[in-house]
């Protein structure tokens, strides 16, 4: 299994709040920086930027492109992904601490970041 995104990538993400309900993540990268494989439970992304990516998933591709101030719902997960786009990323990402909220696999769901 893959690893939380703060320890396989901690130049890119960095811990910002954390307690027994939720953790929040800020993400930032610039024009082709990749992410190592990592999961993520459940989780709100909030974007800061707008930006495109390439998120990898058990064998999948998909090209993701986001615009500025949108706050999606992303379900449990592992992937990897590159910042595809001709700009930075930021972002928020309020992973939920509920029971049941770990991964279940590699499947790539809608509005998927990093």
């Amino acid at each position: 299994m893959t690893g939380d995104p703060a320890e396989t990538n901690p130049e890119l993400y960095r811990v910002v709040l954390e307690n027994e309900r939720v953790r929040i993540l800020e993400y930032r990268d610039r024009p082709g920086d990749r992410t190592a494989p990592h999961r993520h439970p459940d989780t709100v992304m909030v974007t800061l930027t707008a930006f495109s990516r390439r998120i990898s998933a058990g064998g999948r591709e998909v090209r993701v492109d986001l615009t500025a101030g949108e706050a999606r719902w992303v379900a449990a997960q592992e992937h990897s992904g590159e910042n595809v786009g001709a700009t930075p990323t930021h972002a928020f990402f309020i992973e939920l601490k509920e029971p049941g909220g770990e991964p279940p696999g590699t499947a790539l769901g809608p509005g998927l970041p990093a």
